[in-house]
């Protein structure tokens, strides 16, 4: 176990110092990433905390910040989520997910989202305003497959394989990429947690189709058709550290203070924070804040670094069939934006 360990650390210290060179992560590379929905966090608890409790994560929801916390599901979990992404947009998003304890340390997670952009009407370089009377939807997929264990107490690891899909009428690409985690629970209520986490670590993905294919006639007059190569472009890795700390007041009051560092490799690295207060299994609400440089000031909207103002919120509301047993909670997230009107989030958790 202690090899699992400093191979994570000294990799995120490599991932982390590797990153510095370019000064507060790679703002000069964004954009040059593809797959940016695997950035995108579609729960609804760890939503309303901007993903800030990393280091406390658990079960399904761990599959997206650190998949050590997928150690923590209790026996079995059903985890559905839908989120209207900048309302107003037109882009939904849908989540959905499964873990089973399997013995008393290990648990296999499934997960899957899926990105939908609704109708878009087809234009060619005839029609360029439209008018074909015809349709195609993009698709934005991913699948990950997760497994976690338990090596003691106080030890959690975890890790990730995710298939990557992203496609319109007839263009496609594909990759794969690989999470890994850790997550260290200490303290007399085991209530300090540390965690680290690598995400998004894959292949290059690289467009295909045949609408890369452009008909042309040679200078013999014949028509033959051109396929174009496009080029590849790179998964956006990143790395997580967290912190939480949970304040006891009472048998069922807890309130939760938590910080996330997230080193990038395609944009400007974040920091974040967030503070939870939990009513049992019953109820809890949260907010958190995401910090990055370019997010705030007098700043015209080609200058800001994202559409997000950095503030989240959110609530849960459960109901346990009995104590310590089955139960079902329904969430809602809130994260506010600059531009459009902001995302929600609402999921349904069912612990069986």
């Amino acid at each position: 176990m202690k090899r699992i360990l400093t191979f994570l650390i000294l990799l995120s210290c490599c991932f982390a110092l590797s990153n510095q060179q370019a000064e507060a992560g790679n703002p000069d590379r964004a954009g040059s990433a593809g797959a940016g929905h695997l950035l995108i966090n579609p729960w609804a608890m760890s939503s309303g905390l901007n993903g800030a409790n990393s280091a406390g994560v658990k079960g399904i929801e761990a599959m997206r910040l650190n998949v050590a916390g997928l150690a923590f599901t209790p026996k079995t979990q059903v985890n559905f989520a839908n989120t209207q992404w900048l309302a107003g947009s037109g882009v939904g998003i849908n989540a959905l997910g499964f873990a089973q304890k399997l013995g008393d340390s290990n648990v296999l997670g499934i997960s899957m989202m899926s990105v939908g952009f609704g109708d878009i009407e087809v234009t060619t370089t005839d029609t360029p305003d439209g008018g074909t009377g015809a349709t195609f939807r993009p698709n934005l997929l991913n699948i990950g497959v997760g497994y976690a264990r338990s090596f003691s107490n106080s030890i959690h690891v975890g890790f990730l394989f995710r298939f990557v899909s992203e496609s319109i009428a007839d263009v496609s690409a594909s990759g794969a990429a690989i999470d890994m985690g850790i997550q260290y629970v200490t303290g007399p209520r085991d209530n300090f947690k540390f965690g680290i986490s690598l995400r998004n670590i894959g292949t290059p993905m690289r467009y295909s189709g045949d609408g890369l294919a452009v008909q042309l006639i040679s200078p013999q007059g014949y028509n033959t058709t051109v396929n174009q190569r496009s080029d590849k472009y790179e998964l956006p890795s990143l790395l997580n550290i967290g912190l939480m700390y949970d304040i006891h007041a009472g048998e069922q009051h807890i309130i939760s203070l938590m910080g996330n560092f997230t080193s990038n490799s395609f944009q400007r690295d974040y920091i974040g924070g967030g503070v939870e207060y939990s009513f049992d299994r019953y109820f809890s609400l949260r907010a958190g804040y995401r910090y990055e440089q370019g997010l705030t000031g007098d700043l015209g909207f080609n200058d800001r670094a994202t559409a997000y103002s950095g503030l989240t919120a959110g609530a849960s509301i459960g109901v346990p069939f009995k104590k310590d047993g089955p139960g079902i909670s329904i969430s809602y997230a809130f994260r506010h934006t600059h531009i459009w009107n902001g995302s929600h989030t609402i999921g349904l958790l069912l612990d069986l």
